[in-house]
């Protein structure tokens, strides 16, 4: 990247940073009045991967809105794109020509929003030549907004975000996911489970990947690792850990990209003894 382009990125970053906020806090706003109010529930890639009419909704809103904004810009949503492994990384492999590319989760958390467990958000990113330059993610139930723009921080309710100082797996809490690919994610994941389990303080499993992340870039979190996950759950809760001091790597310890599916991420102190506990299980997909 040429530093004059690279300048103009991080000049535009502020209207970048605004549109992302505010797609978030309207899509969340709206999500928040169909809690308990949807009205078509349908199973994608198996019967433990959810959508609604509200994903949807909520997508086609901030794709209007952000399209409003920057029509020439590309975008990567979810519910645009067909169910299954190969099919999402074919959609971003063809998103990824875009020099600006908004990479959108409309509802991180689906199958908690359909029992109204109250742990999901909206994340939206914004990568600018495959690099991730704005996160947003934005928790419609506690009203809590985590933003981040590249090489200036990364905030929640406006006030700065650090990652935790727990030194050890021993200390530490940890969270993970259940991936609704029951016949090579979940027992890959579940090996890890069975082997972090013991070493940690313990282990939280909620339901929404890009909230677990932005609980890491809040010293919430110790550290969450998951196989088997998609850009659009992970881009903007990869840039609000790093812009907190923390590490986003894949299983493999290989560095954080918009292609990583099987995710490690922790405040970068038991970055290591995270990795290593995973290969010893064999649990790093």
């Amino acid at each position: 990247m040429n530093e004059g382009n690279h300048n103009a990125s991080i000049i535009g970053s502020k209207s970048f940073t605004a549109v992302a906020i505010n797609c978030a806090a309207k899509a969340g706003e709206w999500i928040t009045t169909k809690l308990g109010n949807y009205s078509s529930l349908e199973l994608k890639h198996s019967a433990h991967d959810l959508v609604t009419e509200v994903d949807k909704g909520s997508e086609r809103l901030i794709r209007n809105l952000i399209g409003t904004h920057f029509p020439t810009h590309g975008f990567l949503g979810e519910e645009g794109v067909e169910p299954g492994p190969e099919a999402s990384a074919q959609a971003l492999e063809e998103a990824k020509e875009s020099e600006y590319l908004w990479i959108v989760d409309p509802i991180d958390g689906t199958t908690n929003f359909v029992h109204s467990f109250p742990f999901f958000c909206v994340s939206i990113a914004l990568a600018y030549r495959g690099e991730v330059i704005v996160g947003v993610v934005y928790d419609p139930v506690r009203d809590e907004l985590f933003v981040a723009e590249k090489g200036k921080g990364a905030y929640v309710r406006g006030k700065r975000m650090s990652v935790s100082n727990d030194a050890t797996l021993r200390e530490s809490l940890i969270a993970t996911g259940f991936p609704a690919d029951h016949r090579e994610a979940l027992p890959m994941n579940l090996k890890g489970v069975t082997a972090i389990a013991p070493q940690v303080r313990n282990l939280r499993i909620a339901g929404s990947a890009a909230l677990h992340m932005a609980y890491v870039a809040a010293g919430r979190l110790s550290g969450f690792w998951e196989i088997s996950l998609n850009s659009w759950d992970l881009a903007a809760g990869a840039l609000l850990i790093q812009e907190s001091g923390g590490v986003v790597t894949d299983t493999r310890g290989e560095p954080y990209s918009l292609s990583v599916r099987n995710v490690a991420a922790s405040n970068g102190h038991l970055h290591k003894e995270l990795l290593q506990a995973l290969e010893h299980a064999g649990a790093q997909g």
